[in-house]
């Protein structure tokens, strides 16, 4: 059972009032405090949907969305609210384009808002990764006319480790020699991590320690699976991902394929949260301005 479903979100935030009202439940769940004095005596300013300090020397007037990425938005509250449910319900994303047609707003207003939601997902503080650990690589891009399936001319490289039953850590490399591979996987790892495993990939010879295995399979001589080693949880990560880019989003440009991974971890490293609207509005709380001229700065 989650937090909420699209029937859920329709009933229930049928106005603007009753949005900020969610978004102030979700800032101050211990009541509402001034944003300035930090005092608790507040009360509502009906006609206006913002609150006042009932402090004599504050009387700072606010409204919920004041310090947050909603502040300076003219989109109306359940625009953000619906397109923040569509992306992290959507389990292989879900376009600009078709944010544009669902919300009724320009391509470029879908494109940014999608952008500043994806920005608020990425996890900052990430956990190691613990236990048993699957790391692998793969290529994103298209393909080029005159090159064979291997040329990778034109393609970016992709680094996953994910713990079983655990997260998932993306990374966007240029190679995939021993010291990208190996600082990726001590970056992610934590030092009680008890295995390791890759494919036969040479340059991951080493990857473990005195108190972390590596264990390998050999795909180029088909074997995938050798009793519990494997790497089929992250290449299901990989595929997941892929899948996002053919079915919703086409293609994408390198400059951004970070953000669309910190959203494809965010989805996954939730897969089971039952409150996961909720956490990732919360996350939009807390999040900062993300300016549109940074986004399309070359």
């Amino acid at each position: 059972m989650t937090d909420m479903d699209l029937v859920q979100l329709a009933e229930r935030f049928q106005s603007e009032d009753k949005c900020r009202q969610y978004l102030a439940e979700l800032r101050w769940p211990k009541g509402i405090r001034c944003l300035k004095c930090g005092g608790d005596h507040v009360y509502r300013v009906q006609t206006r949907g913002r609150f006042e300090c009932a402090e004599k020397s504050c009387r700072h007037q606010f409204s919920a969305t004041v310090g947050t990425i909603f502040h300076d938005s003219h989109l109306p509250l359940w625009k953000w609210l619906l397109t923040a449910y569509l992306m992290c319900e959507s389990k292989k994303s879900m376009s600009a384009c078709q944010i544009q047609r669902t919300i009724k707003v320009s391509y470029k207003t879908a494109w940014y808002l999608c952008h500043r939601i994806r920005a608020a997902m990425k996890d900052a503080s990430a956990n190691l990764l613990s236990g048993t650990v699957e790391v692998d690589e793969t290529y994103v891009g298209g393909k080029v006319r005159g090159k064979g399936r291997g040329y990778r001319g034109n393609k970016a490289m992709v680094l996953a480790a994910v713990q079983r039953g655990g997260a998932v850590r993306f990374a966007v490399e240029k190679h995939a020699d021993r010291a990208t591979l190996h600082g990726f996987i001590r970056k992610h790892t934590a030092p009680e991590t008890e295995r390791i495993m890759t494919d036969e990939l040479p340059a991951y010879a080493g990857a473990g320690d005195n108190d972390t295995t590596h264990e390998t399979v050999n795909h180029s001589a088909d074997e995938w699976v050798r009793g519990d080693v494997h790497t089929n949880t992250v290449e299901g990560v990989f595929s997941l991902f892929k899948r996002s880019i053919i079915g919703a989003h086409h293609r994408l440009s390198v400059k951004h394929l970070p953000a669309y991974l910190d959203e494809q971890a965010f989805r996954f490293n939730n897969r089971r949260n039952p409150y996961l609207f909720r956490d990732t509005i919360l996350k939009l709380i807390g999040a900062e301005a993300v300016p549109f001229a940074m986004l399309i700065r070359k």
